[in-house]
């Protein structure tokens, strides 16, 4: 799963995970690993550091799984050689991305504004590629 932060992609594998899939979602993993009252988004940066490092590990034990069961990977802006492995491993790749405006808002009412720059870049990067859009603008968030 890739797409700016707050487009809907923890909700796009709700809607189509079973409960047997493994889901990796750094913000999941986060909040597994933060003390009570710890916000949902605008981690730490310790406990950031943390959970990616656990993250690493999951998506390490559970690609070797993915003949077993369903692996659903949140990975907002993969790199070449990540988008590399993920195609040899046999991986199909979802974009949800309901649009600039969208994002922009939810970031806004939900998330630090540093998100806003993580954004930023995620459309900056793909302004050459075609869009391939999820479009969930009806979502009430």
């Amino acid at each position: 799963m890739t797409g700016p932060p707050a487009a809907g992609k923890s909700s796009w594998i709700q809607a189509h995970a079973a409960a047997r899939d493994v889901v990796i979602d750094l913000d999941l993993i986060t909040r597994a690993l933060s003390g009570p009252g710890a916000p949902s988004w605008n981690q730490d940066p310790i406990q950031l550091r943390v959970a990616h490092r656990a993250r690493h590990a999951a998506m390490d034990e559970a690609f070797t799984l993915c003949d077993q069961v369903d692996v659903y990977l949140i990975h907002t802006m993969p790199s070449p050689k990540a988008l590399a492995r993920y195609k040899r491993l046999g991986a199909r790749l979802v974009v949800v991305d309901p649009g600039r405006d969208i994002v922009m808002q939810r970031i806004e009412a939900m998330r630090s504004t540093e998100m806003e720059r993580v954004a930023t870049r995620w459309y900056n990067a793909r302004k050459s590629l075609p869009r391939e859009a999820m479009p969930q603008a009806s979502r009430a968030w």
